[in-house]
């Protein structure tokens, strides 16, 4: 399954590239999302950044097909490489379940602000319910990264 999502931002794309490689802001990201845990790993790499965010996720308010399948959490590996500012590779990986997801995201100047796009192929190996459990995993995507943009405009504006 394609997967595409566009994030608005009020900043520059170099503004909103050193929000995205802050450990504080990935941490206050899983905060917002009322995660389980999360281990949050960042490093610099020349004029970008690696990020591995570990996280157990609550199951709660998925289709009851989904819960049986994932139980009451589920683990997501979050993996960002970004090559420079303006973008990098994006997995997300479910280690013990049939689903995944990778792509780019980039940073796109846009008048005075800038756009973050992700592209994703989401990928869910289960025969018969395989379509629904994809919709389902690209759901949660786009909620994250949802709750991740509204975070990061509170970011952008001071409010740490």
């Amino acid at each position: 399954m394609d997967f595409r999502h566009e994030l608005a931002y009020d900043a520059s794309p170099a503004d909103v590239f050193e929000m995205l490689a802050d450990p504080a802001f990935r941490e206050a990201v899983s905060a917002a999302m009322d995660v389980v845990s999360a281990d949050v790993v960042l490093e610099r790499t020349g004029d970008g950044f690696t990020l591995t965010n570990d996280q157990v996720q609550k199951t709660a308010g998925l289709p009851a097909f989904a819960t049986k399948l994932f139980g009451d959490t589920t683990r997501a590996l979050q993996i960002e490489d970004w090559s420079s500012p303006a973008g990098g590779t994006l997995r997300i990986e479910t280690p013990g379940k049939p689903t995944s997801c990778s792509g780019t995201i980039r940073l796109e100047p846009t008048g005075s602000g800038t756009t973050e796009v992700v592209e994703l192929e989401i990928k869910a190996k289960i025969p018969v319910v395989g379509g629904k459990i994809a919709g389902v995993f690209a759901d949660q995507v786009r909620h994250g990264m949802d709750v991740e943009h509204g975070v990061g405009q509170a970011w952008l504006r001071g409010e740490r």
